[in-house]
């Protein structure tokens, strides 16, 4: 069975690398070293390896390919939007209605999407989160194609934001890493490398699928939720944009698929290069595009992978 799980040894490593890296980002953050541009840069990227990790949990691990991510980044945004501007409820209260609502919304989802396979599904994600951009687009309720500005009183700074986004990435990291290092991370790998012979040796797919789906929605909608509090405001388009999925994507193909710091490379390079390419309007997405080919021509395995097999050959070797 092909995988990248966490071995005893790796822990062993991973883990102290883990909390020191979080501890000296958090003590960045709340010390006052950083500048405001410097903690923007840092919060988007930090948001980024959020979503990325979602998107790689279902289709790198679990064999669920999900175009229609951006289904839970919006709502989650539109939910903290309702929540503070329209109810007058604090931020925790609009982030937790956010995730409560991806997660509701996931579940029915799931009656219809799994009956779908492979590009049929992966369409069926697409087709829901184009519904919901549809709906929320003629809703009076969330001002339609006018949309909503997120009110809060007083209003997080760039710092509190900052670490809302940090807590919220190393969450969704942590997570993932348990739940492979779990029964369920096998059953993933077994169910994405060969569902009939999963099931023949007691993995309860739906079970499995369904978990996995429920907590990529969770992860996509709070980093939505943070995405949006640090924009302050929301539109149908940009909520539901098929954009977050196709940076989602781009960082996992990037950095490498089914590998948990795969991610984490993509994000960093993701952020960047757009940044780079914001200096050039009009080619930033066909820059974008052609990197992805290169990549996927030259380094099928993402950045991480290829080092990591470059590295196990070379001690091998």
């Amino acid at each position: 069975m092909r995988g990248n799980m966490l071995s005893g040894k790796s822990v062993r490593i991973v883990v102290p690398v883990f909390i020191g890296t979080a501890a000296v980002f958090y003590v960045l953050g709340l010390s006052n070293l950083l500048s405001s541009n410097v903690m923007r840069y840092l919060l988007q990227i930090f948001l980024y390896i959020a979503l990325g990790e979602a998107w790689n949990l279902l289709s790198g691990f679990a064999g669920m390919t999900s175009l229609g991510q951006q289904l839970y980044v919006g709502l989650a945004g539109y939910a903290l939007t309702v929540m503070t501007s329209i109810l007058r409820k604090n931020l925790v209260l609009g982030i937790s209605a956010g995730a409560a609502a991806a997660v509701v919304v996931a579940f029915f989802l799931s009656l219809m999407l799994f009956r779908m396979r492979g590009m049929y599904f992966a369409i069926g994600t697409w087709v829901a989160a184009e519904a919901a951009e549809k709906v929320f687009l003629n809703w009076k309720f969330v001002g339609q194609g006018s949309g909503m500005t997120v009110r809060l009183s007083p209003y997080p700074n760039v710092g509190q934001i900052y670490l809302l986004a940090l807590t919220v990435c190393l969450f969704s990291v942590a997570l993932i890493c348990l739940i492979l290092r779990s029964k369920l991370g096998w059953a993933l790998l077994a169910m994405r490398d060969d569902p009939s012979a999963a099931a023949t040796i007691g993995v309860n797919l739906r079970q499995t699928r369904l978990f996995v789906y429920m907590i990529g929605a969770l992860i996509s909608s709070l980093a939505g939720s943070i995405f949006f509090l640090n924009k302050g405001t929301i539109y149908p388009d940009s909520g539901f944009s098929s954009g977050w999925t196709v940076s989602s994507v781009f960082i996992c193909i990037i950095g490498g698929t089914g590998t948990i710091t795969g991610p984490i490379a993509g994000s960093v390079i993701y952020v960047l290069l757009r940044e780079i390419l914001a200096h050039y309007p009009g080619w930033s997405n066909i820059l974008l595009g052609l990197i992805t080919l290169l990549v996927i021509f030259f380094l099928p395995d993402g950045v991480v992978g290829t080092i990591k097999k470059r590295f196990i050959k070379a001690r091998t070797g």
